[in-house]
């Protein structure tokens, strides 16, 4: 991405320097510009037969997955027992940093969602000091390369993954701080495309929900007995999964997907490994490459965690963690690809799976499940209100990942000086 590409972009006014006008940023450590650090309780003090259906959320990992908010699904603990643990409770505009299991996630607290949350066992929060330090600023250095190389630099090799002396670790980060304002100028730079970004995924979400609402009104609830019983087999030219064979990686090549790459609308190719492009022919003339309307399926750990329509011919090869479903279009690939995503096919799928230790969609079984087929007049009036929102989406998410490609092209450059902001 060029400088041009960054000047120009509606949420960016940025000026390029080479490092002129740096004299007034200073350093610092992380003690000298914050209020309060804090570690979550011992494991001891949160049980799981202390939850409760609502009360404080418990911020665990799994709420530290999203971009820059702390969100998701939250375990509750009593007001009594927050009030007891007192010292791991966390307000709105603290930072949380992991220090045990997954290091290096970071979360910001939102304001106004709740009154406060209680950090987990395996995190510790820092309170920045308003006079010095601007808290979303603090959030994005630790996002940046930089502030993951302060947090892992004293990362434990022995055991579970963990920093050695979290809290003397957390207070001893260095930072090379701009000027307050300055500080607040870059936040918001990165915030404005964050928050662009969490409009589009929240509009995709709301869309897919209409679609997925739709085709359950129709295709299950308003299902008729006299409408024709097929298998998958038969409404699909073909089945298959990906390669069997893992080729060597390399540092160059063509991305190789597996199911760590699928998100709810695509592969991300940046998280794909590369193989050799001897190699990646092989497997495209084997038929390995996603094409235009073919439906991926998320096929062996969480079956079925994703399933979407490919919009494109993918110029990526997939390993055997993920299937292929390529339509005969005897049934849309919208519409089949939202019969897959119903719960309902997700509880039948239970009888076809193997695997105690990783589940497995058993796929000579799979191309005997049975659906309904719908009738062509009643899947095309379907199809002229499903499709339109299905096009939105992938509108939307090409603007994702234009935005968070610039994001995260600004974010080294914003946190380094080497962009700098116009104040």
């Amino acid at each position: 991405m060029s400088k041009s590409d960054v000047a120009s972009c509606p949420a960016v006014r940025a000026e390029f320097s080479e490092g002129e006008g740096m004299s007034e940023w200073k350093e610092c450590k992380l003690s000298d510009v914050a209020l309060k650090f804090a570690m979550g309780p011992f494991g001891s003090n949160i049980k799981a037969d202390n939850f409760v259906e609502n009360g404080v959320p418990v911020i665990r990992g799994i709420n530290l997955k999203f971009y820059k908010y702390v969100d998701g699904d939250f375990v509750y603990l009593t007001e009594e027992k927050a009030d007891q643990l007192k010292s791991s409770n966390c307000l709105p505009g603290d930072i949380v940093v992991t220090h045990r299991g997954t290091l290096g996630q970071v979360g910001l607290i939102p304001e106004g969602k709740y009154k406060r949350y209680i950090v987990s066992q395996s995190g510790m929060k820092v309170t920045a000091n308003p006079n010095f330090l601007d808290n979303q600023f603090l959030f994005y250095f630790f996002k940046s390369n930089v502030g993951q190389h302060e947090i892992l630099q004293h990362e434990s090799q022995v055991g579970v993954p963990s920093i050695s002396n979290p809290l003397t670790s957390l207070k001893a980060v260095s930072l090379k701080l701009p000027p307050l304002p300055e500080q607040k100028a870059i936040a918001q730079v990165l915030s404005s495309l964050d928050d662009k970004i969490d409009l589009l995924h929240r509009q995709n979400k709301t869309l897919e929900a209409i679609a997925e609402d739709l085709f359950r009104q129709w295709f299950i609830e308003e299902a008729q007995e006299d409408w024709e019983e097929v298998c998958l087999e038969d409404i699909t030219q073909r089945i298959t999964d990906g390669s069997h064979y893992s080729p060597p990686t390399t540092e160059e090549g063509m991305p190789m997907a597996s199911v760590k790459d699928m998100y709810d609308w695509g592969i991300n190719k940046d998280t794909c490994r590369r193989i050799s492009y001897e190699d990646y022919k092989k497997l495209v003339d084997a038929d390995c490459r996603p094409l235009t309307n073919d439906i991926l399926i998320a096929k062996d750990g969480s079956y079925l965690k994703h399933v979407f329509v490919v919009e494109q011919d993918l110029d990526i090869v997939i390993l055997s963690s993920i299937a292929i479903l390529r339509p005969n279009f005897k049934m849309h690939p919208i519409l089949l690809a939202l019969f897959l995503k119903q719960p309902s096919t997700l509880d039948q799928l239970e009888n076809i799976v193997t695997g105690a230790v990783i589940p497995r969609i058993v796929l000579k079984d799979f191309r005997k499940f049975q659906l309904l087929l719908p009738p062509k007049n009643i899947q095309e009036r379907a199809v002229s209100s499903i499709v339109p929102l299905y096009r939105k989406c992938w509108g939307n998410n090409k603007q994702i990942r234009t935005l968070e490609k610039l994001r995260d092209t600004l974010l080294p450059k914003l946190m380094s000086g080497e962009v700098r902001v116009a104040l």
